[in-house]
């Protein structure tokens, strides 16, 4: 299951906020009333060595001293009274006179009442009230003691320090200690208002800031589930300047390397596949080739064997029987090697070890000559050539190849033109995959060919007609030298049949 990053930061910052607080509270419970009491204490001490110095210096009954200790008096909440040996009072600041006379009588005649003080007072019935809890001693000096009392009047917890001045003057210096208990209450309810306050505040504020912390990991994290369905074409766009900016920035290397690695793995892969390809392919040519080589071969190769044999054992005496075999040998022999030099033509274009050499030239021109070069063959067989020729027409090819394509098309237009012994040759312009090209064709009368055996024609040693092949010499093999030099030039081949004949064409590019 999925659990948010910026949740869980923002519940463990929630979390340590609030025990926090929570310790803050503790600490405010348990040490905040110490805490005050302790500066209770040390304010009580300022002011009795204040008393003391003022007295020292005679400035105890200046106004300007009566200002400093009304001061601190009010600053600490500080009841003082002093008095002379005669129980008159010289220096007071409170509310209740009375009450700190009756106080400091409390704690210096604690065995005695003053003279003119009756026993059956209320002061003296309070001072000997048996219940009453007893003093806690805080500090002492040589002249004062500092204690923790509760005044049976008031019924209120005081800090109490008296005792005798320098000069002699007896003094009680008294603060309540309700108030403290009163500021640590209103402090701890006041921390728990803002302790609230501050969370719901501070969750909102972690939240916006976990989603921006969190928004560029999620960002890395898609990146980085798309890298693993092998899409590289994200990046991450840096912003600022810190840890997860440089995750980035390694993310984009890691991207970019896998990407460059996993490309060049694919055309490893590609190449080794086609060489693979390659491999079973010319394992396939090569045992196709030596069955037809050897298929071809065997008839010639019967023939030159019986005729050599009926010679060598004289089956004929007559020189003109004799001339006859020895013609037919010749003959064989010489198909035999016509059908070799073929198959090393297309060997070598097969196998890309024929250069092909591309040049502009006039394949007008080309058609011409060669017309010319067979005029006495096709005469001989009552054939006519027809090519209208004109202004000269360049191409972008290899010259000496397409002279080959075409020399095999007018044998191959020879060797199988019937009915009107017409063969027609034309080149013309067409416009293909975005490139001006020729088409040249070369058209003969005479029975169309099968439509089975259309797209077989340019195999190796296929033959539509085997006994007709054989009669005129073929091998099967000069289509497929068609069809291998086109492919060497990247151009279009093929046939087409009509009703009274079949043409065979390709393409040039036009220069």
């Amino acid at each position: 299951m999925f659990h948010s990053i910026s949740r869980q930061f923002a519940a463990v910052f929630i979390a340590v906020m609030a025990l926090s607080l929570g310790l803050v509270f503790l600490a405010n419970n348990l040490l905040l009333k110490k805490f005050y009491m302790s500066n209770r204490q040390k304010a009580i001490v300022e002011a009795y060595n204040s008393i003391n110095e003022a007295e020292s210096e005679n400035e105890f009954d200046t106004e300007e001293y009566d200002n400093e200790i009304l001061h601190i008096c009010e600053k600490y909440s500080l009841d003082l009274l002093v008095m002379d040996s005669n129980s008159q009072m010289i220096k007071f600041t409170g509310n209740d006179a009375n009450t700190l006379r009756m106080r400091l009588w409390d704690r210096i005649f604690a065995n005695s009442l003053p003279m003119d003080e009756p026993e059956n007072s209320p002061d003296a019935a309070i001072k000997n009230k048996p219940d009453k809890k007893p003093d806690e001693l805080i500090l002492s000096g040589d002249n004062y003691s500092l204690t923790l009392t509760k005044d049976i009047r008031t019924g209120g917890d005081y800090l109490e320090m008296w005792g005798t001045l320098n000069s002699g003057n007896i003094f009680l210096i008294r603060s309540a200690i309700e108030s403290i208990d009163d500021s640590v209450a209103i402090t701890n309810r006041f921390l728990g208002y803002v302790s609230v306050i501050v969370i719901l505040i501070s969750v909102i504020i972690i939240m916006a800031i976990s989603k921006g912390i969190t928004r560029p990991i999620l960002k890395l994290s898609e990146i980085s589930d798309r890298m693993t369905k092998l899409d590289f074409d994200v990046k991450y766009e840096p912003k600022g300047n810190n840890e997860i900016t440089l995750l980035g920035n390694n993310i984009n290397k890691l991207s970019e390397s896998l990407e460059t690695t996993i490309s060049e793995l694919k055309s490893a892969n590609a190449r080794l596949t086609k060489d693979i390809e390659e491999k079973i392919e010319i394992d396939e040519m090569r045992k196709e080739f030596l069955s037809n080589v050897s298929h071809e071969l065997k008839t010639p190769i019967a023939l030159i064997q019986g005729y050599a044999e009926g010679l060598s054992e004289g089956v004929i005496d007559d020189p003109e029987n004799m001339q006859y075999y020895c013609n037919v040998i010749s003959d064989e022999a010489s198909k035999m090697n016509e059908m070799v030099k073929k198959l090393l033509t297309l060997n070598q274009l097969e196998f890309g070890n024929d250069t092909v050499s591309m040049e502009r030239f006039d394949i007008s021109a080309l058609i011409k000559g060669h017309v010319q070069t067979t005029e006495i063959l096709t005469k001989q067989n009552g054939i006519t050539v027809r090519y209208p020729g004109g202004e000269p027409i360049y191409v972008w090819g290899d010259e000496f190849l397409t002279e080959e394509i075409i020399t095999n098309y007018l044998s191959n237009a020879m060797n199988h033109c019937d009915h009107d012994k017409n063969i027609d040759i034309s080149v013309e312009d067409i416009y293909t995959d975005g490139v001006d090209k020729v088409k040249i064709s070369v058209f003969n009368t005479g029975d169309p060919i099968p439509e089975d055996s259309l797209s077989h024609i340019w195999e190796k040693f296929y033959k539509v007609d085997k006994a007709r092949t054989r009669a005129y010499g073929g091998s099967g093999v000069g289509l497929s030298i068609v069809a291998a030099i086109c492919r060497s030039m990247n151009q279009e081949y093929g046939a087409e049949n009509f009703d009274n004949g079949v043409a065979f064409y390709f393409t040039l590019d036009k220069g």
